[in-house]
């Protein structure tokens, strides 16, 4: 039997072996730099939360989200990773964890949840549009990478 329950600490290494799984699936296999010090790091600072689908004390799904603000509509939450072990995918967990992560909005008084989701991978837009989402095409993403950790010479 599946539960979806709220994150935990000790979940951090099975949620990092999840997003692990997520970036082979999504053709990035060595994206992933980020290590269990950094997820620890940013859970004991409340930057990050999480809610898990477990079976068997395993976890086999999750979504990661954090608290963000909208200029133009106010508090929201972002998902940054959803996703269901690839062995226990097509069994109804990922709408259980995406039906918790909503409701975990609503607790919060978010007024919008915000995720992005790649262009071909059809499954996940066609498993969004059945919640009503709108899948915008008109923003292109932005990012820099920072050099925060340069070693000293």
């Amino acid at each position: 039997m599946t539960q979806i329950r709220k994150a935990q600490y000790r979940d951090l290494d099975q949620i990092l072996d999840l997003v692990k799984e997520l970036a082979l699936f999504e053709k990035e296999p060595t994206a992933v730099t980020a290590t269990l010090e950094t997820y620890q790091e940013a859970w004991n600072s409340k930057l990050i939360d999480a809610i898990v689908a477990e079976e068997n004390n395993q976890v086999v799904g999750m979504a990661l989200f954090y608290d963000t603000f909208s200029t133009w509509k106010g508090r929201m939450l972002y998902l940054e990773d959803f996703v269901v072990a690839e062995s226990h995918r097509s069994r109804g967990i990922g709408k259980l964890i995406f039906d918790e992560l909503f409701l975990e909005a609503e607790r919060r008084k978010c007024i919008l949840v915000k995720w992005q989701v790649l262009d071909w991978n059809s499954g996940a837009v066609k498993f969004y549009e059945k919640y009503g989402a709108t899948i915008e095409k008109e923003w292109w993403n932005g990012k820099k990478y920072l050099a925060v950790h340069k070693k000293k010479s």
